[in-house]
């Protein structure tokens, strides 16, 4: 399952994905299988965390943001190997403050997880990957011992 970064309308690929770009069946743009964050706003990250049969994990950061920098990688390098599984959002606090304000985000980086639209788990701060990722399957209620 994959979000489309332009029209917001989660989409089922076949895994592994067909030959060629797959295309949003409701906007028939092209959909981003690679796991990789997309970028939403305020209202985005309403209508895809209700909307989502994945958990949605999202990044809440700021371009000044030291350690959002140093953990954009790690969250990519999550998404990419949980793509298809897993969501992956960021929100630039900065650009969107009234949603980071009624999130009750009080420091960045903070990592937010919904599941059927509802937040099971909160981190703030930069982690190495190894913890990250073991903090989204643990949120997840996956294995600590697996690897993302």
């Amino acid at each position: 399952m994959f979000r489309c970064p332009s029209c917001g309308a989660f989409n089922r690929v076949p895994q592994p994905a067909p030959t060629g770009s797959p295309a949003c069946g409701r906007c028939h743009g092209g959909l981003d299988v690679s796991g990789r964050p997309q970028e939403v706003n305020g209202e985005g990250l309403a209508r895809a965390v209700a909307a989502s049969p994945l958990p949605v994990l999202v990044d809440l950061w700021a371009p000044w943001c030291g350690p959002c920098r140093t953990a954009a990688p790690v969250l990519e390098a999550v998404g990419r190997a949980q793509a298809g599984r897993l969501v992956v959002l960021k929100l630039n606090t900065d650009e969107n403050p009234e949603a980071a304000s009624s999130l009750g985000v009080r420091g960045i980086p903070t990592f937010v997880l919904y599941a059927r639209g509802r937040e099971v788990a909160r981190r703030s701060g930069a982690m190495p990957h190894a913890e990250f990722e073991r903090w989204v399957l643990e949120a997840q209620g996956g294995s600590a011992n697996a690897r993302v």
